[in-house]
């Protein structure tokens, strides 16, 4: 794979030199196409079928599954897109950034949220990639045990691994010529899944009154709104590499159309799969599917997880950095990896996937959804979509202060507020709100009202003193 490299990379390693420093004009080469192909990329993936499969789980029917993926997710990259505008006006990355509104040290904070979470979804994704290969071997009549299982995970890893340690530009060439043969072939495999499975479109289990109410707002947080809004902490780490010429529209559209079309069409499809009878783990999923098709396709299929990690493994490194931590980005990623690989092995561990990554999904969206509600509230409506770049970056005297107390304020009542009104699938994820309106999960919605609506009055009224 030939890489595209700016001209500020690193002679001596190799490596992507671009750290948290806002990335320079002639190095911003970057197209709303190649943009789109990352964020198709990142969500055309296994884990992606789950997603739809688990509203089934959940006693939805599949048309209703449907629903309530294609409108949440009208909300949830829409706000992404919006996100991705911010980098490509300032140049600059996602928790830097989050200087404006939480002060030079207060951001971070969610820094070191941002760095922990993106290691752990390497963990998470892996293992899907994992599951397909086994059943697959196994298929073939395969069986290493133990040791094979973690031989392959060990080869995967490495792959995601070299990417990640590349930057932004070994990831850019790496979409570009993978994901139109990748959107290509899940295709053609889209075709043979349906031919292949009886799908009744609106037959649902016999469910409690209330049940239902509680499985589409269940739904709707975990991967409804809630799939586009976590991915908002890594939204401008790519976008800053756009070009600045390009029109915000442009990028908006690329950004937010990249995230939405893979996620709604494989949650349609993983929707129809498990509706067929196919059950919600990923293997499952595609064995009883495409039988021995499964097998030519399988490393097609990889692709989506490995995308998707090599973001999470570059923006953690750029977290981390945003942070405070003094290394080469390149030695952060290879940290980032050896923490991803012991989450591996507790993700090989759960009982079932499907509700392991309910709870992962409701719980992360606990601190994201009101983190991203002051950063859009302090960027398009306090500061009026402008700021000062080079003050992001000085150590004193920056007018963005060192700590902004009423900031994390906001956000840490913004999380009281997001797990009072949350319903997971274990009693610690079960707030108050949630249990006394009917078991259900507006998590998102709470935490984002309380923590950007009380991050606007507390900077109204410090400007007003």
């Amino acid at each position: 794979m030939s890489v595209t490299r700016s001209p500020a990379a690193d002679a001596s390693t190799g490596f992507d030199a671009h750290g948290i420093a806002p990335v320079p004009t002639a190095a911003r080469d970057s197209t709303p196409w190649q943009q789109f192909w990352i964020w198709s990329g990142a969500n055309i993936a296994p884990i992606n079928w789950v997603l739809g499969a688990l509203g089934v789980t959940l006693g939805l029917s599949v048309l209703e599954t449907v629903a309530v993926v294609a409108i949440g997710n009208l909300v949830g990259c829409a706000v992404f897109g919006l996100f991705t505008l911010i980098g490509h006006r300032t140049g600059v990355n996602q928790m830097v950034l989050g200087r404006a509104p939480f002060g030079r040290r207060g951001a971070a904070v969610p820094g070191v949220v941002q760095c922990l979470l993106t290691m752990c979804w390497v963990g998470v994704n892996t293992w899907v990639v994992l599951d397909l290969v086994m059943a697959v071997l196994g298929q073939m009549g395969v069986h290493g045990g133990t040791w094979l299982k973690y031989a392959v995970a060990a080869v995967i890893m490495a792959v995601q691994l070299v990417i990640a340690l590349y930057g932004f530009y070994a990831i850019r060439t790496f979409e570009k010529y993978t994901v139109p043969a990748t959107v290509l072939i899940m295709a053609v495999m889209t075709v043979l899944a349906l031919a292949r499975t009886h799908v009744d479109w609106t037959a649902a289990p016999a469910a409690a009154p209330g049940a239902k109410i509680t499985a589409v707002s269940q739904l709707l947080t975990a991967i409804g709104v809630g799939w586009g809004i976590s991915w908002l902490p890594y939204s401008a780490d790519y976008s800053r590499f756009v070009r600045p010429n390009v029109p915000g529209r442009a990028v908006f559209w690329s950004t937010a159309l990249g995230m939405y079309v893979p996620t709604l069409w494989l949650a349609v499809l993983g929707a129809c799969l498990a509706g067929g009878g196919a059950g919600s783990e990923p293997s499952t999923l595609v064995i009883d599917a495409f039988g021995a098709m499964a097998l030519p396709v399988l490393l097609l299929v990889m692709h989506g997880p490995v995308a998707t990690n090599i973001l999470n493994l570059y923006s953690c490194s750029l977290a981390a950095l945003s942070a405070g931590v003094r290394a080469a980005r390149w030695k952060v990623t290879l940290v980032a990896g050896a923490v991803a690989s012991a989450v591996l092995v507790v993700f090989i561990q759960a009982g079932s996937f499907a509700e392991a990554f309910d709870h992962w999904m409701v719980s992360i969206l606990a601190w994201i959804s009101p983190w991203a509600s002051i950063v859009l509230v302090d960027f398009f409506v306090l500061r009026r979509g402008r700021l000062d770049v080079p003050s992001l970056y000085r150590d004193h005297d920056s007018p963005y202060g060192q700590v902004n107390r009423g900031a994390l304020v906001s956000l840490a009542l913004g999380l009281v507020a997001a797990w009072s009104w949350e319903y997971g699938m274990v009693p610690v994820f079960q707030g108050p709100l949630a249990l006394a309106f009917g078991n259900t999960d507006f998590s998102w919605l709470s935490g984002a009202l309380v923590a950007g609506g009380l991050h606007y009055l507390l900077a109204a009224r410090r400007r007003a003193r």
